[in-house]
């Protein structure tokens, strides 16, 4: 009798090493939390023929005790297996952190059987449940319906699920710790992300409203494809610089940026312009010049203003976009390139299509990712921080001491529709701070308000000889006293005056030209 008592224990205590030799084996075998647990359970099953198991945790945000791996239960009955802390036999064990054996769940009114798992008047079913603990904390229970029969006492089926319960709690750490490790990983991910777009969003590209993050988001979501694209909106609006973020933030950020008005050239100096040309292609072709498609092979080229190109450059363009390739003016040499074309324009391009101004098959392959860029008075919210930006820029250039500007003169900037946009803001404050002599930035110092100063001249009279016999006469006269003010400001540099005028130098030189004639 004792020889048979002891190998009896002898089976026990094998089954149970090679039963934990196997757990231990499954828990290293996977980082899913749901994968480990739910193999605790199976090789109990397939080792110790136990009929039903749970492993339960607390849930923190509900505090409640869900199942999170069964065997011996289908979906609705885990489903229905949720415990307060302090509900039934889960609850407690939960709750006080220690061991609960119940011989005879049939008469045991604490055992609820919330999962409808048991069928409680058929036969006697003795249930354990032990705590699983991590850190000095109870985060969950280990139940199963009784491992051993005959002779083998409760305290034994105890003992082993303690060691299980513990090897749990292990499979929770590590899910813990990988997680944690993920967070920290999601959370340097987003900070290098938010890095590199503050890295490749131009300095001058300043904004925050709701538009200007959706062009941000766009320039995001196009960066990283061939996509062509076409940056709408008026002039001012800083179409460039948006050209240059989606450059600088894609794959060919390290390759030529090439960039060309084609509104300030005539046809011909253009196709020049655009596929080069041989030595000898025409009168004073004195050497072989690559054209800006070849200068930005592997990058970008900008086609700044593409509204205005005539229909002639249209058909070739048109060719280069389809077939990635051209010839040079004067050869016969067919050059095959790699670019990327971002297109700008401040036109109806859709009414140009209609009016047949513009080719509607050229129309749709420009046209592939529209940006609409907003004007300046469709983010007013904006103004202050451009203002300050252009402040500081021009105040340290021309060495002033001036941080602020009047209340007075921030009613009449965010006010005024600045039809001229980011690029005209930007020369009024300029011009504010080369004129103003103080350390602040009055009304005075913003004269852009010509429509005020032409109704007070229409209701005042002529004075100083600004106005003559109507209207047009009386905006001319403006006009040249401006003129005359910002020479006379600059000490004649056309370049600086210019800037303060808010136009390009080549038109007032046209402008000074044609008051002398």
């Amino acid at each position: 009798m004792v020889h048979d008592s002891a190998s009896q224990n002898l089976k026990r205590e094998i089954l149970e090493l090679s039963t934990l030799y196997e757990i231990s084996q499954a828990l290293n075998a996977s980082l899913n939390l749901k994968i480990t647990l739910q193999s605790i359970l199976d090789i109990l099953h397939k080792r110790m023929g136990m009929e039903r198991g749970t492993v339960s945790l607390l849930d923190n945000p509900s505090q409640e005790i869900v199942i999170c791996a069964a065997t011996g239960l289908d979906r609705k009955q885990i489903e229905r297996g949720r415990y307060k802390i302090g509900e039934g036999i889960t609850g407690k064990v939960v709750q006080a952190g220690e061991p609960i054996v119940v011989p005879n769940v049939g008469e045991e009114p604490l055992f609820l059987n919330k999962t409808k798992a048991r069928d409680l008047t058929r036969r006697q079913i003795s249930f354990i449940c032990v705590p699983i603990k991590l850190d000095r904390r109870t985060i969950g229970a280990l139940s199963v319906d009784r491992l051993f029969g005959g002779n083998i006492s409760f305290q034994e089926d105890v003992r082993l699920l303690t060691i299980l319960s513990s090897m749990a709690a292990q499979a929770v750490k590590i899910h813990e710790m990988v997680e944690e490790e993920k967070q920290e990983l999601v959370a340097e991910t987003r900070a290098l992300r938010s890095e590199l777009k503050k890295k490749y969003r131009p300095e001058n590209v300043i904004g925050e409203s709701k538009r200007m993050l959706e062009v941000y988001s766009a320039i995001d979501l196009i960066s990283q494809s061939k996509a062509t694209v076409l940056l709408r909106g008026e002039s001012g609006t800083g179409k460039e610089l948006i050209a240059k973020a989606i450059h600088y933030a894609s794959p060919r950020g390290e390759k030529p940026f090439v960039k060309l008005s084609c509104a300030a050239l005539p046809e011909t100096l253009l196709e020049s312009e655009l596929f080069g040309y041989e030595k000898g292609a025409f009168t004073g072709a004195l050497t072989l010049k690559k054209g800006r498609f070849e200068l930005a092979n592997g990058g970008t080229l900008f086609l700044d203003e593409i509204g205005d190109i005539s229909p002639v450059i249209q058909v070739k363009l048109l060719r280069v976009l389809q077939e990635k390739e051209f010839e040079r003016l004067g050869s016969t040499e067919t050059l095959q390139v790699d670019v990327r074309i971002i297109a700008a324009t401040h036109k109806d391009l859709e009414k140009e299509v209609r009016e047949g101004c513009f080719r509607e098959d050229l129309y749709y392959r420009l046209n592939v990712v529209p940006i609409f860029l907003p004007s300046l008075r469709e983010r007013k919210e904006d103004i202050p921080l451009l203002v300050n930006r252009f402040l500081k820029k021009f105040a340290s250039e021309n060495n002033r001491n001036i941080q602020e500007v009047a209340d007075a003169a921030w009613d009449h900037i965010l006010n005024y529709p600045w039809p001229g946009n980011v690029r005209e803001l930007e020369n009024a404050i300029e011009r504010a701070v080369i004129i103003s002599t103080g350390k602040i930035l009055k009304r005075e110092h913003f004269p852009f308000d010509l429509q005020d100063k032409i109704r007070k001249v229409e209701v005042d009279g002529a004075p100083g000889g600004l106005m003559g016999g109507n209207l047009q006469e009386a905006v001319s006269g403006l006009e040249n006293k401006m003129i005359e003010s910002a020479m006379k400001q600059t000490g004649n540099n056309k370049r600086k005056a210019a800037k303060i005028l808010g136009i390009t130098e080549r038109i007032l030189g046209y402008k000074l030209s044609k008051g002398k004639n």
